[in-house]
């Protein structure tokens, strides 16, 4: 099995991507997905959250906006969240890997993955990137977005030109979603390849 690393930053366009190879029957594991069902409402991680960071769940689980208040420019709280966090999404992924262990390629969504090592644990990592005025706009349409949050969410994220440089292969999302569609196409097919040699 190919364990293809997929990334980009805020606003790229990741989740389209996703979507594209899940279309064209690669199975994705998302990460960030698996983070809303775990602090969800019932969520394994609700309570231990609470406890740490007493005020911030409620009948809807985790309040992601109280939860971000209270680690937002706090690193040893950031850390704090990661470590009740990162093992319980490892866990899921593994049984997600197990569960798909005779398919050719997976894909494994996952936003910092070069900021948290993940990169040591794919076969290839992928990037999604768009022009900067792009991504800048599209991530300024969000509910709740202000440019300062978004140049804080940019200090914490690997800038997009490095991540380019780390790539096995970039997927552009500032052109037409056909020509994104294509890429995404011609990569699976050269992964594809790859594995028969």
């Amino acid at each position: 099995m190919i364990k293809i690393g997929l990334t980009g930053s805020i606003g790229m366009g990741k989740s389209a991507v996703s979507k594209m190879f899940r279309r064209l029957g690669v199975p994705v594991f998302d990460a960030d997905a698996e983070v809303h069902k775990l602090q969800g409402p019932g969520g394994a991680l609700v309570a231990r959250i609470e406890a740490r960071f007493p005020g911030t769940t409620g009948p809807k689980g985790v309040d992601r906006q109280k939860l971000g208040a209270a680690v937002l420019g706090k690193p040893e709280e950031l850390r704090a969240l990661e470590r009740i966090v990162h093992p319980a999404v490892y866990h899921v992924r593994q049984h997600f890997l197990l569960q798909n262990r005779s398919r050719p390629m997976v894909v494994l969504d996952i936003p910092l993955l070069f900021e948290k090592g993940g990169a040591k644990q794919v076969d290839v990592t992928v990037v999604v990137s768009a022009p900067a005025f792009l991504q800048t706009r599209r991530v300024l349409r969000r509910p709740g977005m202000t440019a300062a949050k978004l140049k804080h969410i940019r200090h914490l994220q690997v800038p997009d030109h490095i991540k380019r440089q780390r790539a096995d292969f970039v997927i552009d999302t500032g052109q037409s979603i056909s020509e994104t569609r294509g890429e995404v196409r011609r990569l699976i097919t050269c992964l594809r390849h790859r594995k028969r040699r």
